[in-house]
């Protein structure tokens, strides 16, 4: 059994064929699936997904890149998307300095104010962070992120980094990058975070792993990363899919 604990079905570039696909899961062995709000648009997507597919979880956020469409109407939105039945998550939410836009103080103030509304509503947070390591441990620091807890999602950062994230009691999220021939960070990262802390993640469509690198991505190649990481910590191929899947089922809080 294996537990994707992050996708986006809601994206178009599953229109042509996301019932066929979401309904052949199960019987390749993906037992259960969150798929993660980016805006309020997708967040709305993600929890009509969940309510369709037994099987489906959601979160609700807006990513970093998305922050411009939020002010305080759409923000209390939000809060009513997050209190869903099915939204296990606050997510995806963080900083994202790889583009120009939107500003850096709009990016960090929404991800202050969905960091605030995560700890008041008790539910845990998926860190995006990409190109803003300092800002983000930061904000997580100053907002006594450890008690609210969750997961950084895609993780791309050192090592180092990745064990400070653990001590604040977060998990790490590992994709399809660690199978990549010139994923050598990711692969240390793997080598030095406990594996009680480390989740199964595919970020579908995106970052598809070797063997199907450049194809659009989908649960179906979590196989693949789990592999990668039995082989990396030198363990068997199920102790990998059991252990993370126990871990998923503590952070989304479904035990």
């Amino acid at each position: 059994m294996i537990f994707e604990t992050h996708a986006h079905y809601d994206d178009e570039a599953f229109d042509e064929d996301r019932d066929e696909l979401i309904s052949s899961m199960r019987q390749n062995g993906i037992e259960y699936i969150v798929n993660v709000g980016s805006s309020l648009k997708s967040t709305a997507q993600s929890i009509e997904l969940a309510k369709k597919y037994p099987f489906i979880y959601a979160a609700a956020g807006v990513h970093p890149s998305e922050t411009e469409e939020l002010n305080e109407e759409n923000f209390k939105r939000l809060r009513e998307q997050c209190l869903e039945k099915k939204v296990v998550a606050v997510g995806e939410i963080g900083l994202d300095y790889h583009w120009d836009e939107p500003s850096k103080d709009t990016q960090k103030y929404w991800f202050e104010r969905q960091l605030d509304l995560a700890k008041n509503i008790k539910k845990p947070v998926i860190i995006h962070s990409r190109d803003a390591a300092k800002d983000t441990y930061d904000i997580m620091l100053s907002k006594n992120a450890a008690q609210i807890g969750g997961i950084v999602h895609c993780y791309s950062y050192s090592a180092e980094l990745a064990l400070e994230f653990v001590k604040m009691g977060f998990y790490i999220g590992i994709g399809g990058v660690v199978t990549f021939k010139n994923g050598k960070k990711m692969k240390e990262v793997v080598e030095a975070v406990p594996l009680e802390r480390i989740l199964l993640e595919t970020d579908s469509p995106y970052l598809a792993p070797e063997p199907n690198r450049g194809k659009r991505n989908s649960s179906l190649n979590l196989p693949y990363i789990a592999q990668k990481i039995a082989e990396i910590k030198g363990i068997t191929y199920d102790e990998t899919v059991n252990v993370t899947f126990e871990n998923t089922r503590k952070i989304y809080k479904l035990i």
